[in-house]
């Protein structure tokens, strides 16, 4: 099953505006107390509090770059810890700066609910290395589904502080705590009660599942043929009318490969380049650790890779991956991607995304070439 981004953001969207009418069709402002309880998905509301945190701390350090006076002194850090303090007593949102607030937030509960370990190795990926323990202790307090996965992570003696250490050390919780997991459809009910969820959209058969669906479909219609044949006999007809002609079936299936735009010299991904980058930054451990692409792309990477690579299309980002899964090197797949995305898509080969999608490639193969 593949999930449905664009569904998602709909969803979320829908959900804002229901959720924001109730409330400020009575209220003028949202404050803290108010926030907490919200709706009826705890993890909704503790995702609304945490996306206005890291709003509000985005504007701290905006009030720190000023040159003009010292905040590392420590008497000023004590007093503005104590303003933020006074401030969080005193949250007061009009409907317009909250309602980002609350899409963001039934967004990612859905992604924690429907694929935590993507969920979770995407939160790594946020800060520095050497933030990244005080801020999963800090935020530890937002998350409420999925717990298990990452509390013995935190002031873990023995691990790296490296995003690829706790990387590593979640894919191994996940395998021990999977089957006690609780259920995507159990912890999205809350929501379900709120605004239904089409399940039929937010979860879809992959192009491979619907495949093997025809194909057990025309195998079950040869077994048991229909005893009124002549409508069929005229269906068959119509469609060998509308197939198209000899000449144009015996076009070879990769001559559609001739109509992508090759990415230039300058744009273009340099395998042992690129190879080199992840081997000396310590990736080398992690060599053939993915098997497949397309299943182990987890849910908020593929929305990014949908959205930033891909135009916004789905179907052409799964594609992508499956044919990635067919390449027999790291090389063949930097090439796929030169010949066919970075100058059809015009990549920037610098990009954040650029680069996650060539990691995951770098540990899907055990050699280059």
């Amino acid at each position: 099953m593949t999930i449905n981004y664009t569904y998602i953001q709909e969803y979320a969207k829908q959900f804002t505006v229901k959720t924001c009418d109730d409330y400020f069709s009575q209220r003028k402002y949202m404050t803290g107390p108010q926030m907490v309880q919200l709706t009826q998905s705890i993890q909704v509301n503790f995702f609304t509090i945490k996306a206005l945190f890291e709003a509000w701390q985005k504007e701290v350090e905006k009030l720190k770059s000023n040159p003009y006076f010292d905040y590392r002194d420590n008497a000023v850090h004590e007093a503005l810890k104590e303003f933020m303090n006074v401030l969080s007593r005193s949250i007061k949102v009009e409907r317009k700066d909250f309602e980002p607030l609350l899409q963001d937030a039934v967004e990612a509960s859905i992604a924690l609910a429907l694929d935590p370990v993507a969920f979770f190795d995407k939160e790594f990926d946020r800060k520095e290395a050497a933030q990244l323990n005080t801020y999963l202790k800090d935020n530890k307090k937002y998350y409420k589904w999925h717990t298990d996965l990452i509390a013995n992570l935190i002031d873990r003696a023995g691990i790296s502080q490296t995003p690829e250490a706790f990387k590593q050390a979640l894919y191994q919780n996940f395998e021990k705590f999977n089957e006690k997991l609780e259920p995507a459809e159990k912890l999205l009910d809350s929501m379900h009660q709120v605004l239904p969820i089409d399940w039929s959209r937010l979860l879809q058969a992959s192009q491979q599942e619907k495949t093997d669906e025809m194909r057990a479909s025309e195998v079950d219609q040869s077994e048991n043929p229909s005893s009124t044949e002549q409508p069929e006999v005229e269906a068959v007809q119509h469609q060998a009318e509308a197939l198209p002609k000899e000449s144009e079936q015996e076009k070879p299936l990769d001559s559609a490969a001739a109509n992508y735009k090759m990415a230039p010299v300058e744009k273009a991904l340099d395998p042992l380049q690129v190879w080199s980058k992840f081997e000396a930054e310590e990736y080398s451990i992690m060599k053939g650790t993915i098997k497949d692409l397309s299943e182990s792309v987890g849910l908020n990477q593929k929305f990014m890779f949908t959205k930033a690579l891909f135009q916004g299309n789905p179907d052409l980002m799964n594609h992508a991956l499956k044919t990635i899964d067919q390449c027999e090197s790291f090389a063949d797949a930097i090439e796929l991607l030169n010949q066919r995305y970075v100058g059809e898509l015009n990549w920037d080969k610098n990009a954040d995304e650029v680069n996650e999608l060539l990691q995951l490639i770098f540990r899907k193969f055990d050699h280059r070439n």
